[in-house]
Protein backbone atom coordinates (compact mmCIF):
# COMPACT_ATOMS: atom_id res chain seq x y z
CA UNK A 1 0.00 0.00 0.00
CA UNK A 2 0.96 3.12 -1.12
CA UNK A 3 2.04 5.92 1.68
CA UNK A 4 1.04 9.37 1.60
CA UNK A 5 3.93 11.63 1.84
CA UNK A 6 3.23 14.55 4.08
CA UNK A 7 4.72 17.80 1.81
CA UNK A 8 6.53 20.63 3.41
CA UNK A 9 4.33 23.80 4.63
CA UNK A 10 4.59 26.46 1.97
CA UNK A 11 5.80 29.54 2.94
CA UNK A 12 3.66 32.58 2.93
CA UNK A 13 4.45 35.59 0.85
CA UNK A 14 4.61 37.98 4.17
CA UNK A 15 6.86 35.31 5.79
CA UNK A 16 9.36 35.73 2.85
CA UNK A 17 9.35 39.23 2.76
CA UNK A 18 9.89 39.85 6.35
CA UNK A 19 13.16 37.42 5.95
CA UNK A 20 13.95 39.42 2.94
CA UNK A 21 13.28 42.93 5.58
CA UNK A 22 15.34 41.67 8.45
CA UNK A 23 18.42 40.06 6.37
CA UNK A 24 18.86 43.53 4.76
CA UNK A 25 17.96 45.87 7.93
CA UNK A 26 19.62 43.97 10.67
CA UNK A 27 16.97 45.01 12.55
CA UNK A 28 13.62 43.53 13.81
CA UNK A 29 12.22 47.02 14.56
CA UNK A 30 12.90 48.59 11.00
CA UNK A 31 11.63 45.23 9.37
CA UNK A 32 8.54 46.08 11.31
CA UNK A 33 8.35 49.75 10.48
CA UNK A 34 8.69 48.71 6.68
CA UNK A 35 5.88 46.41 6.93
CA UNK A 36 3.53 48.94 8.83
CA UNK A 37 3.16 46.35 11.70
CA UNK A 38 3.75 46.16 15.45
CA UNK A 39 6.57 44.84 16.78
CA UNK A 40 5.05 41.85 18.59
CA UNK A 41 3.19 41.13 15.45
CA UNK A 42 6.41 40.66 13.51
CA UNK A 43 8.18 38.49 16.15
CA UNK A 44 5.24 36.04 16.09
CA UNK A 45 5.98 36.21 12.29
CA UNK A 46 9.38 35.36 12.74
CA UNK A 47 8.74 32.60 15.34
CA UNK A 48 6.80 30.71 12.62
CA UNK A 49 9.40 30.83 10.20
CA UNK A 50 11.88 29.69 12.10
CA UNK A 51 9.89 27.16 13.36
CA UNK A 52 9.10 26.21 9.24
CA UNK A 53 12.52 26.34 8.78
CA UNK A 54 13.50 24.66 11.25
CA UNK A 55 16.63 27.62 12.19
CA UNK A 56 17.24 30.27 13.88
CA UNK A 57 17.56 32.01 10.80
CA UNK A 58 18.69 35.69 12.65
CA UNK A 59 20.48 35.77 15.98
CA UNK A 60 20.58 38.89 18.06
CA UNK A 61 24.11 40.79 18.55
CA UNK A 62 25.48 44.12 19.52
CA UNK A 63 25.40 44.57 15.63
CA UNK A 64 22.20 43.47 14.97
CA UNK A 65 20.41 40.54 13.82
CA UNK A 66 23.03 38.48 11.88
CA UNK A 67 21.84 35.71 9.85
CA UNK A 68 23.01 32.49 10.16
CA UNK A 69 24.63 30.30 8.08
CA UNK A 70 21.35 28.80 6.78
CA UNK A 71 19.53 32.31 6.51
CA UNK A 72 22.82 33.25 4.01
CA UNK A 73 21.78 29.85 1.77
CA UNK A 74 18.22 30.98 1.60
CA UNK A 75 18.52 34.41 0.75
CA UNK A 76 18.96 33.97 -2.90
CA UNK A 77 16.14 32.05 -3.45
CA UNK A 78 13.66 33.91 -1.35
CA UNK A 79 14.68 36.92 -3.39
CA UNK A 80 13.50 35.68 -6.27
CA UNK A 81 10.80 33.71 -5.25
CA UNK A 82 9.89 37.06 -3.87
CA UNK A 83 10.76 39.15 -7.28
CA UNK A 84 8.48 36.52 -8.61
CA UNK A 85 5.65 36.81 -6.72
CA UNK A 86 6.12 41.28 -7.33
CA UNK A 87 6.17 40.51 -11.23
CA UNK A 88 3.03 38.83 -11.15
CA UNK A 89 1.43 41.23 -8.58
CA UNK A 90 2.13 44.31 -10.46
CA UNK A 91 1.80 42.36 -13.97
CA UNK A 92 -1.24 44.85 -15.52
CA UNK A 93 -1.69 43.13 -18.85
CA UNK A 94 -1.91 46.17 -21.07
CA UNK A 95 -2.88 47.14 -24.84
CA UNK A 96 -1.49 50.34 -26.47
CA UNK A 97 -2.90 50.56 -29.72
CA UNK A 98 -0.53 53.43 -30.64
CA UNK A 99 2.58 50.81 -30.87
CA UNK A 100 0.48 47.85 -30.68
CA UNK A 101 0.84 45.35 -34.17
CA UNK A 102 -1.47 42.89 -33.03
CA UNK A 103 -3.48 41.14 -35.84
CA UNK A 104 -7.15 41.63 -35.13
CA UNK A 105 -9.78 38.83 -37.14
CA UNK A 106 -13.37 39.85 -37.08
CA UNK A 107 -16.04 37.32 -38.54
CA UNK A 108 -18.48 39.64 -40.08
CA UNK A 109 -20.89 39.65 -43.09
CA UNK A 110 -20.70 41.10 -46.79
CA UNK A 111 -23.03 44.03 -45.72
CA UNK A 112 -20.63 44.83 -43.05
CA UNK A 113 -17.33 44.69 -45.41
CA UNK A 114 -19.47 47.84 -46.86
CA UNK A 115 -21.00 49.55 -43.94
CA UNK A 116 -18.88 48.64 -41.03
CA UNK A 117 -16.04 48.13 -42.07
CA UNK A 118 -14.60 51.19 -43.42
CA UNK A 119 -15.14 53.09 -40.94
CA UNK A 120 -13.80 50.76 -38.43
CA UNK A 121 -10.70 50.67 -40.54
CA UNK A 122 -10.08 54.71 -40.80
CA UNK A 123 -10.55 54.52 -37.38
CA UNK A 124 -7.90 52.18 -36.61
CA UNK A 125 -5.27 53.27 -39.02
CA UNK A 126 -5.65 56.99 -36.80
CA UNK A 127 -5.21 55.20 -33.72
CA UNK A 128 -3.39 52.62 -33.92
CA UNK A 129 -1.43 52.50 -37.10
CA UNK A 130 0.52 49.07 -36.73
CA UNK A 131 -2.35 46.97 -35.54
CA UNK A 132 -3.53 44.79 -38.77
CA UNK A 133 -7.43 43.85 -39.69
CA UNK A 134 -8.19 40.20 -41.12
CA UNK A 135 -12.09 39.88 -41.96
CA UNK A 136 -13.63 36.51 -41.52
CA UNK A 137 -17.16 35.17 -42.44
CA UNK A 138 -20.31 34.14 -40.17
CA UNK A 139 -20.82 30.79 -40.65
CA UNK A 140 -21.34 27.02 -38.56
CA UNK A 141 -17.79 27.68 -37.78
CA UNK A 142 -17.66 31.51 -36.16
CA UNK A 143 -18.22 30.05 -32.07
CA UNK A 144 -15.09 27.83 -32.86
CA UNK A 145 -13.12 30.31 -34.08
CA UNK A 146 -14.44 32.87 -31.34
CA UNK A 147 -13.65 30.15 -28.52
CA UNK A 148 -10.08 29.34 -29.81
CA UNK A 149 -8.98 32.97 -30.27
CA UNK A 150 -8.51 32.06 -34.34
CA UNK A 151 -11.26 35.27 -34.14
CA UNK A 152 -11.54 37.94 -31.92
CA UNK A 153 -15.12 39.36 -32.74
CA UNK A 154 -18.21 38.44 -34.29
CA UNK A 155 -20.06 41.27 -35.13
CA UNK A 156 -23.81 41.02 -37.17
CA UNK A 157 -26.39 38.76 -36.59
CA UNK A 158 -25.28 35.24 -35.22
CA UNK A 159 -28.50 33.58 -32.99
CA UNK A 160 -26.92 30.34 -32.27
CA UNK A 161 -23.76 30.55 -30.59
CA UNK A 162 -24.72 29.15 -26.98
CA UNK A 163 -23.12 29.25 -23.97
CA UNK A 164 -19.80 30.89 -23.54
CA UNK A 165 -20.08 33.92 -25.19
CA UNK A 166 -20.83 37.40 -24.05
CA UNK A 167 -22.82 40.12 -26.53
CA UNK A 168 -23.72 43.57 -26.98
CA UNK A 169 -26.48 45.27 -29.00
CA UNK A 170 -25.42 47.90 -31.59
CA UNK A 171 -28.22 48.72 -33.81
CA UNK A 172 -31.89 47.59 -35.21
CA UNK A 173 -32.16 47.19 -38.22
CA UNK A 174 -35.42 47.01 -40.68
CA UNK A 175 -35.80 46.74 -43.92
CA UNK A 176 -36.06 48.75 -47.29
CA UNK A 177 -35.87 48.23 -50.53
CA UNK A 178 -34.36 50.04 -53.26
CA UNK A 179 -35.24 50.77 -56.75
CA UNK A 180 -33.59 52.49 -60.15
CA UNK A 181 -33.80 56.43 -59.74
CA UNK A 182 -36.10 56.59 -62.78
CA UNK A 183 -37.85 53.70 -62.53
CA UNK A 184 -40.37 54.01 -65.11
CA UNK A 185 -43.61 52.41 -63.29
CA UNK A 186 -42.48 53.57 -59.20
CA UNK A 187 -43.43 57.15 -58.19
CA UNK A 188 -43.59 58.25 -55.09
CA UNK A 189 -44.14 55.64 -52.90
CA UNK A 190 -44.20 51.56 -53.15
CA UNK A 191 -46.88 49.78 -52.20
CA UNK A 192 -47.42 45.89 -51.77
CA UNK A 193 -48.77 45.46 -55.14
CA UNK A 194 -46.62 47.23 -56.74
CA UNK A 195 -44.18 45.23 -55.05
CA UNK A 196 -45.81 41.59 -55.71
CA UNK A 197 -45.99 42.98 -59.31
CA UNK A 198 -42.36 44.01 -60.40
CA UNK A 199 -39.27 41.69 -60.45
CA UNK A 200 -36.81 41.74 -57.80
CA UNK A 201 -33.08 40.62 -57.45
CA UNK A 202 -32.63 38.08 -54.45
CA UNK A 203 -29.52 38.62 -52.48
CA UNK A 204 -29.02 34.93 -51.13
CA UNK A 205 -25.93 35.95 -48.56
CA UNK A 206 -26.54 37.36 -45.58
CA UNK A 207 -27.67 36.04 -41.73
CA UNK A 208 -30.54 37.54 -42.22
CA UNK A 209 -31.56 36.50 -45.64
CA UNK A 210 -33.93 33.79 -44.03
CA UNK A 211 -36.01 36.16 -42.33
CA UNK A 212 -36.86 37.42 -45.48
CA UNK A 213 -37.73 34.24 -47.10
CA UNK A 214 -40.36 33.15 -44.01
CA UNK A 215 -42.17 36.51 -44.22
CA UNK A 216 -42.66 35.66 -48.23
CA UNK A 217 -43.36 32.03 -47.02
CA UNK A 218 -45.80 32.99 -44.55
CA UNK A 219 -47.76 35.79 -46.31
CA UNK A 220 -47.90 33.53 -49.34
CA UNK A 221 -46.24 36.63 -51.58
CA UNK A 222 -45.82 36.68 -54.98
CA UNK A 223 -41.83 37.20 -55.46
CA UNK A 224 -40.84 36.92 -58.54
CA UNK A 225 -37.21 36.31 -59.07
CA UNK A 226 -35.48 37.20 -61.89
CA UNK A 227 -31.88 37.49 -60.43
CA UNK A 228 -29.94 35.83 -57.68
CA UNK A 229 -26.46 36.85 -56.41
CA UNK A 230 -24.47 35.94 -53.83
CA UNK A 231 -23.30 38.96 -52.35
CA UNK A 232 -23.32 42.54 -53.29
CA UNK A 233 -20.88 42.84 -55.22
CA UNK A 234 -22.92 44.26 -58.48
CA UNK A 235 -25.87 45.15 -57.17
CA UNK A 236 -25.77 48.95 -57.55
CA UNK A 237 -25.26 48.71 -60.99
CA UNK A 238 -27.89 45.73 -62.22
CA UNK A 239 -30.67 47.95 -59.60
CA UNK A 240 -29.51 51.29 -61.32
CA UNK A 241 -29.64 49.98 -65.02
CA UNK A 242 -32.96 47.71 -64.66
CA UNK A 243 -36.44 48.06 -63.20
CA UNK A 244 -35.65 45.38 -60.59
CA UNK A 245 -35.86 45.71 -56.72
CA UNK A 246 -34.41 44.44 -53.99
CA UNK A 247 -34.86 44.30 -50.32
CA UNK A 248 -32.35 44.52 -47.40
CA UNK A 249 -31.50 45.35 -44.49
CA UNK A 250 -31.67 49.42 -44.09
CA UNK A 251 -27.96 50.22 -43.12
CA UNK A 252 -26.93 48.33 -46.12
CA UNK A 253 -29.49 49.39 -48.71
CA UNK A 254 -29.15 53.01 -47.76
CA UNK A 255 -25.26 52.99 -48.13
CA UNK A 256 -25.69 51.12 -51.48
CA UNK A 257 -28.14 53.45 -52.46
CA UNK A 258 -26.12 56.65 -51.71
CA UNK A 259 -23.38 54.62 -53.70
CA UNK A 260 -25.37 54.15 -56.96
CA UNK A 261 -27.90 57.18 -56.50
CA UNK A 262 -30.96 54.63 -55.53
CA UNK A 263 -34.21 55.77 -54.47
CA UNK A 264 -35.00 53.96 -50.99
CA UNK A 265 -38.60 52.69 -50.09
CA UNK A 266 -39.59 51.18 -46.59
CA UNK A 267 -40.36 47.50 -47.55
CA UNK A 268 -43.95 47.66 -47.68
CA UNK A 269 -44.35 43.83 -46.24
CA UNK A 270 -43.83 42.94 -42.62
CA UNK A 271 -40.69 41.11 -42.15
CA UNK A 272 -38.96 40.89 -38.92
CA UNK A 273 -36.13 43.15 -37.69
CA UNK A 274 -33.22 42.14 -36.05
CA UNK A 275 -30.34 43.30 -33.86
CA UNK A 276 -26.94 43.69 -34.89
CA UNK A 277 -24.73 42.62 -32.14
CA UNK A 278 -20.65 42.23 -31.72
CA UNK A 279 -19.97 38.91 -29.64
CA UNK A 280 -17.07 37.35 -28.21
CA UNK A 281 -16.02 34.51 -25.88
CA UNK A 282 -15.54 34.41 -22.30
CA UNK A 283 -12.35 33.25 -22.80
CA UNK A 284 -11.04 36.57 -23.83
CA UNK A 285 -13.30 39.10 -21.77
CA UNK A 286 -10.46 40.65 -19.91
CA UNK A 287 -8.41 40.72 -22.53
CA UNK A 288 -6.98 44.09 -23.27
CA UNK A 289 -6.44 43.94 -26.85
CA UNK A 290 -9.95 42.82 -27.20
CA UNK A 291 -11.29 44.92 -24.90
CA UNK A 292 -10.02 47.74 -26.55
CA UNK A 293 -11.29 46.79 -30.21
CA UNK A 294 -15.14 45.99 -28.48
CA UNK A 295 -15.12 49.58 -27.07
CA UNK A 296 -14.36 51.00 -30.69
CA UNK A 297 -16.86 49.06 -32.11
CA UNK A 298 -19.33 50.37 -29.36
CA UNK A 299 -18.13 53.84 -30.12
CA UNK A 300 -18.44 53.87 -33.67
CA UNK A 301 -21.66 51.71 -34.09
CA UNK A 302 -23.98 52.58 -31.37
CA UNK A 303 -24.30 55.67 -33.11
CA UNK A 304 -25.69 54.46 -35.59
CA UNK A 305 -28.54 52.99 -33.79
CA UNK A 306 -32.03 52.64 -34.98
CA UNK A 307 -35.05 51.16 -33.23
CA UNK A 308 -37.72 49.23 -35.56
Amino acid sequence: MKKDIPSAPLLDANLLQLFELIYDTRSVTRAAEQLGLAQPTVSIWLAKLRRQIGDPLFVRTPSGMLPTPEADALIGTVRQALGSLRELAQRQAKFDPATSERRFRICMTDASHITLLPQLLAHVRSVAPGVRLGAGRIDERTAQRLESGEADLGLGLIPKLGAGFYQQSLYNQDWVCLVNARHPRIGKSLNREAYESEGHVNVVSGTGHHLLDSSFERLHLAHRVVLELPGFLGLTVIVSTTDLLVTLPRHIGETLAKIGGLRVFDCPIPVPGFTVKQHWHSRYHNDPGNRWLRGLCAALFLRNRRDV
